[in-house]
């Protein structure tokens, strides 16, 4: 019986090891930002528009938010502000894209590079501190909530401690972008945009043909699209970190875009998908400097690099065959 009950303790602490609440929660954290930009994604390229100006999106929102927030001394203002950014240069792409018939994805690495260049040059140009904005508190930074009942059912085995200390104590960002998931599966299968949505991604003639305007619905998404990874953006200088570093995004738009593949262009899967991310990143850094039995302590680096490792073996291994919607990245013009 003490064998069994040593070999129980030792499972236990095995699965302890890798399922633990300061883990779960740091997953939580670090997969909202991706989380938001994959939906935007979803949205973006479901009606048919590569965006792989999800990162400089991302980039261009946190510093938005941040700038203006510490300018202001509201994080809400600074919400508005990151999602109008976010929105401007969505419609950029759009212009590109749609209007001019312009390559989507050389419009994409365009907003990228202008992201970067533009955040780092008006940060230090207006705060003088190599491209950081000020640090936020107070009213100018979105502080953690605490769930009703929190403490009461904490006491619950398992359920209980998983909410008090996973579910709750997170910006609000956290739970909207979760909510943005049930949200997004509504509007996509259950609306008559969505069913368009879904239409015009993989035959826009038919769409025309219909009498609805394919520009007008792919803009339509783009705005939405804008929305989503502003709130990302908005999260992860206003939340999760409380300011704007320069490149902050730190490929968190191309890993939303991976996950996006991941979850074969579905809202359900995407949040899985970027769970997963979250974890990769959050195991890095809870055992970046942790003594492993047998193998001793890995090389930072490695742990650094552990997250993209793990997405690369992930994806290699169990996605198998993702099918792109049809018309994703084909500029249209209407037949006459």
């Amino acid at each position: 019986m003490d064998k069994q009950a040593e070999g129980e303790n030792g499972m236990i602490d095995f699965l302890y090891f890798f399922i633990n609440p300061a883990l779960l929660k740091s997953t939580l954290v670090l997969s909202t930002p991706i989380l938001f930009a994959c939906l935007a994604g979803l949205f973006s390229e479901r009606a048919g528009i590569v965006d792989i100006g999800l990162e400089g999106k991302l980039l261009l929102a946190a510093f938005g938010s941040a700038a203006f927030a510490a300018y202001t001394g509201n994080a809400w203002l600074g919400m508005f502000m990151g999602v109008f950014v976010s929105i401007l240069f969505s419609m950029l792409h759009g212009f590109s894209a749609i209007t001019l018939h312009g390559n989507q994805l050389i419009s994409g690495v365009a907003v990228n590079f202008l992201a970067v260049g533009l955040t780092g040059f008006l940060g230090k140009a207006w705060f003088h501190q190599g491209g950081n904005t000020p640090a936020l508190s107070g009213n100018s930074r979105f502080t953690a909530i605490d769930l009703p009942f929190a403490e009461s059912i904490g006491k619950i085995p398992f359920i209980g401690a998983f909410y008090e200390d996973v579910l709750s104590g997170n910006a609000i960002w956290v739970y909207v972008a979760l909510l943005c998931v049930p949200l997004t599966a509504f509007i996509v299968y259950k609306t008559r945009f969505g069913l368009r949505l879904l239409a015009v991604g993989e035959e826009p003639s038919a769409v025309d043909t219909a009498g609805i305007s394919v520009p007008k619905l792919r803009y339509k998404a783009l705005l939405i699209s804008g929305i989503l990874v502003g709130l990302g953006g908005v999260y992860l200088s206003n939340g999760m970190l409380a300011g704007f570093g320069p490149k902050m995004s730190a490929e968190r738009g191309y890993m939303a875009l991976a996950a996006l593949i991941f979850a074969k262009w579905r809202p359900w899967q995407s949040l899985w998908s970027c769970m997963l991310f979250g974890y990769f990143a959050a195991f890095a850094i809870r055992y970046g400097s942790y003594d492993f039995p047998v193998i001793g302590r890995v090389p930072s680096q490695f742990m650094d690099a552990l997250p993209y490792i793990l997405t690369i073996i992930v994806l290699g291994g169990f996605i198998g065959k993702a099918i792109a919607p049809k018309a994703v990245g084909e500029p249209y013009s209407k037949e006459h």
